[in-house]
């Protein structure tokens, strides 16, 4: 027979191995927690990241200030896209969508900074004609105007040339509208499809007193341009403004050729730099805090 000192050992004992189970449900409680919600936060940062940021393409509006527009040119509106990246998180239904923005906003002027079609991406025939008619379809009474792109290839200018876009490849062309003073647009091939600045700038001389629109692929290799040339205006692509971006400066994605100039705006020696984030994704194939986006330009002769 236990005696009342072993008895109570005995219900101490049992005490706590019940505060050990408890405990120990507890533990194992909050670790399901913890995982449940590491796991919840994925899920919602990869359809985010996946779905949602790579969706609802942004419009950013900007009021272009200069004295030297032509008068003819003042108000005239200006579209600027990029990197479509078509095959990768973008689909004919998008590109529809892309078209009816710009057509909705009656520009004078559409400009293509190039990567259309994702290097990635097989495009068949069908997808093809259905990708030329809805470019087509995109209205620009002054010029549809583009540049190639890294990864545009041999559709490119096949695609370009059926979608009523010039091509402007180590060349300029004079636009004129309603006046005998024009402004001049300037285009620079991508650094791996046979870039030659002098090329592009033969008829700067005869015209640089003109408002001057430079596009380009990749905005690095301004440097090299603005010390000489007067440009009043660049637009160029390629960065995505880095795609996957903890904070405003620090982002991870650092394309070739636009790893100093990345961001969507920089003011270098009062020449203004606009870089679009693109339509679709480089791989990897989402965004983080950088949206898709169209930068929708007026210009204005005075404030």
């Amino acid at each position: 027979m236990s005696t009342r000192e072993e008895k109570n050992k005995e219900i101490q004992e049992e005490i706590e191995q019940e505060e050990k189970r408890e405990k120990i449900k507890k533990i194992t409680l909050i670790f399901f927690k913890i995982i449940f919600i590491v796991i919840s936060s994925f899920i919602v940062f990869y359809l985010y990241t996946k779905y949602i940021s790579t969706n609802s393409i942004i419009i950013k509006e900007k009021r272009l200030v200069s004295e030297k527009l032509p008068e003819s040119f003042n108000s005239i509106k200006i579209i600027h896209f990029s990197d479509l990246h078509y095959g990768s998180t973008i689909e004919i239904s998008d590109v529809d969508k892309l078209v009816k923005e710009i057509n909705t906003r009656n520009v004078d002027i559409v400009i293509f900074t190039g990567d259309l079609i994702d290097k990635d991406y097989n495009i068949d025939k069908n997808e093809l004609e259905k990708l030329i008619k809805k470019l087509n379809s995109i209205k620009a009474p002054l010029g549809k105007y583009a540049i190639s792109g890294d990864e545009d290839g041999d559709n490119f200018l096949t695609i370009l040339k059926q979608s009523g876009f010039t091509l402007l490849d180590n060349s300029s062309d004079i636009i004129y509208n309603n006046s005998n003073i024009p402004i001049l647009i300037t285009g620079l091939s991508s650094i791996n499809n046979n870039r030659n600045i002098e090329a592009a700038f033969k008829n700067y001389e005869n015209n640089k007193n003109l408002y001057n629109i430079l596009i380009m692929h990749e905005a690095d290799s301004i440097d090299e341009i603005i010390p000489n040339k007067n440009i009043d205006l660049v637009l160029a692509g390629s960065s995505l403004n880095g795609q996957i971006c903890i904070t405003k400066d620090m982002c991870l994605i650092k394309k070739k050729g636009s790893e100093k100039y990345f961001k969507e705006y920089y003011n270098v020696n009062g020449t203004d730099i606009f870089i679009s984030s693109g339509i679709g994704n480089s791989k990897p194939n989402f965004r983080f805090m950088v949206r898709p986006s169209i930068n929708f330009f007026r210009l204005a002769i005075n404030d």
